[in-house]
């Protein structure tokens, strides 16, 4: 039996591409889309790609709109889901792909976002290891709300939660460079984001510890193990208009050796589905991940510097929202992990 769906913020890139992923998901059917200013249009004159659902049309985000359905995702800014997930109720499964239920500290959700807190929900990403060695999976089951982690924070955390758990690296210097496609920025109309301004271009932003995803990458590797973690992290906007490419690097505890860096990583991914560790050498590139809801990791030891380098490569939009989204759904609804799902990308 086909379960209803509903998407608000559909006419976004987050919402589109979980649109397009549940489109031929066996055993989900779409029947609300919602949007803010774009309510009323049909979808197919947003999200023109989305042929299969051009039947639809967008109605106003609210409450009302969205409940009775089996399934409601938010794909909206972050500040705008809390309120409206308030108004349905447990008998519907939610799933934000926003950030407003995914920090477990007020504090922390006070210092970089501002606004009301709305508590942390489960948290999805299903191959986090935690300290005792469980993954995160264990804890999607049967639940009513999720909160799906945020792009970055899925490449940095993937790429280096096995050698935090294994007492491999250390956790209290770790320092992240990632080259980050413009659609993790969302659809609107910002100077910075034309093409005129990003082709033939990179440049860093949130620079100095000020990004919103920094207080949720703590989170996780204190999940797998750290202790005392603290991270640098910078991204930066390069003209490509999907992907992410995390360089993230760590400190080496005493006595570690890249014998030891990659079989920690690889008993700790052996059997994933969605995150594969490539052989020795081998480093990913953000092209091989489009489309797939694939998390492609490569391992270097430094010797010199005494250090683990690891490059992560994901799809923002598949891998880093809407795939995550729908692997834990499909989670909780107690469906195969996989379904809807692929590992194939598309190329060139």
């Amino acid at each position: 039996m086909s379960l209803s769906v509903a998407v608000a913020g559909a006419s976004g890139y987050a919402g589109g591409e979980l649109l397009r992923l549940l489109a031929d998901h066996p055993e989900f059917t779409v029947e609300t889309v919602t949007a803010f200013s774009n309510a009323g249009q049909p979808l197919i004159a947003l999200q023109p790609h989305l042929r299969s659902l051009s039947h639809l049309t967008l109605v106003e985000t609210t409450a009302a709109n969205l409940a009775g359905h089996d399934v409601v995702f938010l794909a909206l800014p972050h500040g705008k889901s809390g309120a409206i997930a308030a108004e349905l109720g447990d008998s519907t499964l939610v799933v934000d792909c926003g950030a407003d239920h995914r920090l477990t500290s007020e504090i922390d959700w006070a210092a970089f976002y501002g606004g009301e807190y709305h508590g942390s929900w489960a948290y999805g990403l299903p191959e986090l290891v935690h300290a005792d060695g469980s993954k995160q999976r264990e804890l999607l089951a049967g639940v009513t709300r999720i909160a799906v982690p945020g792009c970055n924070v899925t490449a940095i955390s993937l790429g280096l939660a096995p050698g935090i758990r294994a007492g491999l690296i250390e956790a209290d210097d770790i320092v992240a460079v990632l080259a980050v496609g413009p659609s993790g920025a969302g659809k609107s109309l910002k100077t910075e984001l034309l093409a005129s301004e990003m082709l033939g271009s990179a440049s860093a932003y949130g620079v100095g510890g000020v990004h919103r995803h920094t207080p949720e990458i703590v989170q996780n590797l204190t999940v797998a193990g750290g202790a005392g973690v603290t991270v640098s992290f910078t991204p930066m906007l390069v003209p490509m208009s999907r992907g992410i490419l995390a360089t993230s690097t760590a400190k080496l505890t005493p006595g570690t050796t890249a014998a030891q860096v990659r079989a920690a990583f690889e008993e700790n991914y052996a059997d994933e589905p969605f995150v594969h560790l490539l052989p020795a050498g081998s480093y990913p590139r953000t092209a091989d991940t489009i489309g797939a809801n694939t998390a492609l990791i490569g391992l270097a030891v430094d010797e010199a510097a005494g250090r683990l380098v690891t490059i992560t490569a994901i799809d923002n939009l598949v891998k880093g929202t809407a795939g995550a989204a729908i692997q834990s759904t499909n989670l909780a609804l107690g469906l195969a992990e996989t379904a809807g799902l692929s590992t194939n990308g598309v190329a060139p």
